[in-house]
């Protein structure tokens, strides 16, 4: 089975910084796996997530996504939802799936609509009239339409009250092609927990652990959640 993600030494040193953001960080991602990205803020999953989005490059190391090295063929596979919005706020919602619809050849307009209509968020609501919840929704949702083959959710649960992220997780779990992986990025591993199936831990940009959330839990009889605060614990500067 290939992998959709190979990253193999991958290092990030911004210029005016003394420390490694991302340490030589070697991963191998397969299909079909909802993955988190857990570790603590600065820790260097935004990094590591913007770098495998084409938005930051690399001071040393490869990133491969199915195959491809950083380039306009990689970046057609992969769908990025960044820890901040970008959709305008004077403009409808309808108009922020028009905008898809002309950027991403993959983007399934009718799997929008029917998420939205399922929200109750009308097409001809204007961003700023939404609430904080329902904007992210409408982010989520354009980000989980596209047919990608993998998903970077950057702090999606972040700042939305719990039922909100209870749709989101079922949204993330129920949109996303068998073939396909989703990295979830956050510190709110408890939120998170039930929906995984692999971990990384990051630390000061170095991958502390990675495997499967059911081995992990067999293996300690921790949940994840337990797990993390156990090894971060004892880690020095977290």
């Amino acid at each position: 089975m290939s992998e959709v993600l190979q990253l193999n030494g991958l290092t990030k040193r911004y210029s005016n910084s003394p420390v490694f953001a991302l340490d030589h960080v070697s991963l191998a991602l397969r299909p079909g796996r909802i993955v988190g990205l857990l570790g603590p803020n600065g820790s260097g999953k935004t990094t590591m997530l913007k770098m495998i989005a084409g938005l930051l490059t690399a001071t040393e190391g490869d990133i491969a996504v199915c195959g491809h090295p950083i380039s306009p063929e990689s970046k057609a596979l992969v769908s990025y939802l960044p820890d901040r919005t970008y959709l305008r706020n004077g403009w409808k919602v309808r108009q922020q799936l028009d905008m898809f619809q002309e950027f991403y050849a993959d983007f399934d307009r009718n799997r929008a609509e029917s998420m939205l209509h399922a929200l109750g968020v009308s097409l001809e609501a204007k961003m700023k009239t939404l609430s904080k919840g329902n904007r992210e929704k409408v982010q989520l949702v354009l980000v989980m339409s596209r047919r990608a083959k993998l998903y970077l959710l950057d702090e999606p649960i972040g700042g939305v009250d719990p039922a909100t992220r209870d749709y989101i997780l079922s949204t993330i779990v129920g949109n996303f092609d068998p073939g396909a992986t989703v990295i979830i990025s956050t510190h709110l591993i408890n939120d998170v927990e039930n929906v995984l199936d692999d971990y990384i831990f990051l630390n000061q940009g170095r991958v502390v652990q990675y495997g499967s959330a059911d081995e992990a839990r067999a293996e300690t009889g921790k949940t994840l959640d337990e797990l993390f605060r156990e090894v971060f614990r004892c880690l020095p500067n977290c």
